[in-house]
């Protein structure tokens, strides 16, 4: 299992200054990601090298925005500030996490503009709430990976967050030290745990998004 993507979070009034901001820090275009049907969000997304990218999601006046963990958590986010909301694991096999956690993965997907179709599964939302700090899990049933979408110029050096690393290991059933991407900042309250910032290597330069 490796990173898939970095997840942030804004209302949908002040997406495009999001992306417009992440963009130029970065040095990296964002494009049109579509709607989420299933989830009541929509996104842009940023091709990052080693396969991996940067999302910004917002909320939609839609249904399942109050019906779906995804779109409840989404939400909950954007009403509090916005900001970074998740790391992502990407894994080749979810029935083994769903094996392991006791729940069945979820089935998402999106158009994006130019008509092509992506389509997934997800796992773990649901904790986030609690655990800021914890990534989910996603396996691609596309090829057309979001990462391809253009040429990638821009990296994750590092995922800074902090929480419980007991806890975190237990969750990814890993040791954490093996995502040599997350430098994580050992806090036992659940309570404080979260993503407190990323850093970006573009052309040399660093970046560090809180």
């Amino acid at each position: 299992m490796e990173i898939d993507h970095v997840s942030y979070v804004a209302s949908h009034d002040q997406i495009s200054d999001v992306i417009n901001r992440i963009g130029l820090l970065i040095g990296s275009p964002f494009i049109d990601g579509g709607i989420h049907p299933r989830f009541g969000t929509r996104n842009f997304t940023a091709p990052l090298k080693n396969g991996q990218y940067i999302e910004v999601v917002c909320p939609i006046d839609h249904p399942a925005t109050d019906q779906t963990n995804f779109g409840i958590a989404v939400k909950q986010k954007a009403l509090s500030g916005g900001g970074w909301f998740a790391w992502v694991i990407r894994t080749p096999n979810i029935e083994e996490t769903e094996k392991r956690i006791d729940r069945k993965a979820i089935d998402g997907d999106r158009v994006k503009p130019d008509g092509s179709k992506l389509k997934w599964k997800q796992l773990g939302v649901k904790e986030l709430s609690k655990n800021g700090h914890f990534p989910f899990f996603v396996q691609w049933l596309s090829e057309n990976h979001p990462s391809k979408d253009l040429e990638a110029k821009t990296s994750i050096t590092s995922i800074n967050i902090c929480g419980s690393k007991d806890e975190l290991n237990t969750w990814i059933n890993s040791d954490i030290s093996s995502y040599k991407q997350i430098k994580l900042r050992e806090n036992a309250n659940s309570a404080d745990s979260e993503i407190t910032s990323v850093t970006f290597e573009s052309n040399g330069n660093f970046i560090e998004i809180d």
